[in-house]
């Protein structure tokens, strides 16, 4: 490849898939040790038809499968721009630093470019006019200034990825980056030498642009919103878009297609708004009076948002919010439109054009969020708090999700691109893609879109052992913590710890931690006390490591070889019922006459328990033992549909069979 970022082409034809994937093949002439595996001929063989005749497709194929290099190379081989956008930014960097260099060593060079949010990239625009007027707190920032300007002068793709030093949650950095809402577009005196402008051009060059699907989404919705204007979005056109962890879909589209309006928002809004004053000759008045007075009046207006706990809540009353509290409303979006007005009468000014944006954004979504009628939107709250013990802040988010994003992803995807494939190793449940299809849009009549299931390369019956404690009580039961942590107790004995233990709530993770650490001889991990790479990376270097996680060690984690020799969860992963998106879902299948559970709440957690039992067996020489604390799987109608949807695991109820199967 010729740098970090894009690769060349040197136009020669690409073998077809036989020729690459078949016995004797290109593939089994690689240094990648290789057995034929049929599923991944057969899924490749299938992506390249669906690209062919302009059809959807949805495959899932197990763990093991292969299925990266099998949509990888019917991708190269159409001709035509396509877009593979990942669940993770780890899967997302495994594609294009490791598969793709793979497979330039045995095609040779190959056009592929490598695309994130624009929240990763440095605006150089930024970076001069804080040199200019440096508003800078505390050593460790203007360390960092000093780390970010140094970098700058030699970085090719100002992805902040490069800056190791720097904090995931620098502050400086969200001042610095290159986020659309403050962008100056092609009026920017730096538009040429824009990261973002360069990283748009190798994209138009490229044959294939590696994305997440946060960034495809967000890019979506801007396009959306913009009408169609030709500078919105950072993705170029394509002829086809490969979702990889297309499970992940529903959940990340939601938050794209919704709107959210927090304090914090105000907060940097008038921070910017001042630093543009501060280096002007001329001092507008008016302007800086508007922004103290929305700084104000945004305080009391989310002080007084009903919010009776820090997490997520309904807000189902904001007709009686606006009886009560609509004086403050009022103000603030009253401030908006003086703000907006004065901005737009600065001239010469390069900042005020982006700023006044984002004032009209403000005031509109605030709008929506209080005054629509719309009927497929569920309108909640959430408080967050960020920082250290010593210096905590809250965040307040107003929110706005679809409770039905099948026809915005219909509307926007699936008629907007001729090809979408989906694939994950868990998109069925008891076989059927009817329930992935349904959440998603992807026309449920015949022939809108064909189906694979490619069987993984595992041999799961012999490598994976599946344990179903006998003794186990409800979890809903006030001794299920008591019985659950003698049971991790004693499986954790019998494997030398080496295992994942995942829980569905934070506070059942806290609870048995706080039980099993005077109890276990082992090395104990806990999410929450360091980055998750670094816990992984820990947990792979620690002999004996157990380590204690909660929804993202479910997904996206991959642990090969004897580290991980047991995974153990503690309860059927339902959704949590009252949290304000699911329980506005569930409504809305009831209102329709279907039946919520059984619909909704079965499937998704049938597809989550399916994630969170994929991290045990991740190679042909993995062993382990599975093991689920919740007796519902065995006792209830529904369990069978997670027996029923599970790879072909041998199951036991002898905690005998689990000592023998590690002797």
């Amino acid at each position: 490849m010729q740098n970090s970022t894009t690769a060349s082409v040197e136009g020669a034809a690409l073998p077809s898939l036989y020729g690459f994937f078949a016995p004797g093949g290109i593939l089994a002439n690689s240094p990648l040790p290789y057995e034929y595996r049929p599923g991944q001929l057969e899924m490749a063989k299938a992506v390249e038809r669906a690209l062919e005749e302009k059809r959807h497709l949805i495959v899932e194929a197990g763990t093991g499968t292969g299925k990266t290099l099998a949509y990888l190379l019917p991708a190269l081989r159409t001709g035509r721009r396509v877009i593979i956008s990942t669940g993770t930014k780890a899967l997302q960097d495994q594609l294009y630093f490791r598969d793709i260099p793979f497979l330039e060593s045995l095609l040779g060079p190959l056009r592929v470019c490598y695309m994130k949010g624009r929240a990763n990239y440095l605006c150089r625009h930024k970076l001069v006019t804080l040199r200019s007027q440096p508003l800078l707190s505390g050593l460790e920032e203007i360390d960092q200034f000093h780390q970010i300007s140094e970098w700058e002068k030699k970085t090719e793709t100002g992805d902040r990825a490069e800056l190791g030093g720097l904090p995931e949650f620098s502050p400086l950095w969200a001042r610095l980056d290159a986020r659309s809402e403050a962008c100056l577009g092609s009026t920017c005196p730096d538009y040429q030498r824009c990261f973002v402008t360069e990283m748009r051009r190798k994209a138009q060059e490229s044959d294939v642009i590696i994305v997440n699907h946060h960034l495809f989404f967000a890019d979506l919705a801007v396009k959306q919103q913009a009408g169609g204007a030709p500078d919105a979005g950072v993705l170029p056109e394509a002829a086809a878009v490969i979702f990889d962890e297309a499970h992940e879909l529903e959940d990340i589209a939601s938050s794209y297609f919704g709107l959210s309006v927090s304090n914090l928002r105000f907060e940097d809004l008038a921070r910017d708004t001042e630093a543009m004053l501060k280096t002007k000759d001329s001092f507008a008045t008016g302007v800086h009076f508007s922004v103290q007075q929305l700084r104000d009046r945004a305080r009391l207006f989310f002080a007084q948002l009903p919010m009776n706990s820090d997490g997520r809540q309904p807000f189902d009353g904001r007709e009686e919010f606006l009886e009560t509290s609509g004086d403050l409303y009022l103000s603030v979006r009253n401030t908006l439109t003086r703000l907006e007005a004065e901005l737009d009468q600065l001239r010469g000014v390069d900042e005020a054009p982006g700023l006044r944006k984002r004032v009209a954004n403000l005031r509109s979504e605030l709008e929506f969020l209080l005054e629509s009628t719309s009927g497929n939107m569920v309108y909640w709250l959430e408080r967050r708090v960020s920082g250290g013990l010593q210096k905590q802040s809250r965040t307040t988010f107003l929110q706005a999700t679809p409770i039905d994003v099948s026809g915005l992803l219909d509307d926007q995807l699936f008629q907007s691109f001729p090809t979408v494939v989906l694939t994950s190793a868990t998109l069925t449940v008891q076989g059927s893609f009817e329930h992935i299809r349904k959440r998603l849009g992807m026309g449920l009549e015949q022939g809108a879109a064909r189906e694979l299931v490619v069987p993984s390369h595992f041999r799961y019956p012999e490598q994976a052992l599946l344990y179903l404690p006998p003794e186990m009580p409800d979890p809903r039961a006030p001794e299920f913590q008591e019985v659950a942590a003698r049971c991790i107790q004693q499986v954790l004995g019998i494997t030398k710890g080496r295992a994942f233990c995942l829980f569905t709530s934070y506070s059942q993770m806290r609870d048995l931690y706080e039980r099993l650490l005077p109890v276990l001889d082992y090395p104990i991990l806990l999410h929450g006390t360091a980055p998750r790479n670094t816990l992984l990376e820990q947990f792979r270097t620690t002999p004996n490591a157990v380590l204690f996680g909660t929804a993202s060690f479910w997904q996206g984690v991959d642990v090969q070889g004897e580290a991980l020799s047991c995974v153990i969860i503690d309860k059927l992963p339902f959704a949590v019922p009252n949290d304000p998106v699911v329980a506005a879902r569930m409504r809305a299948i009831e209102d329709a006459g279907g039946k919520p559970f059984f619909e909704y709440q079965v499937p998704s957690a049938v597809i989550t328990l399916k994630q969170g039992f994929g991290r045990l067996i991740r190679s042909l020489e993995d062993r382990g033992v599975l093991v689920l604390l919740d007796p519902r799987i065995r006792q209830k109608r529904y369990g069978q549909a997670f027996l029923e949807s599970l790879p072909p695991y041998r199951v036991t109820t002898s905690i005998t069979d689990v000592g023998l199967f590690f002797e």
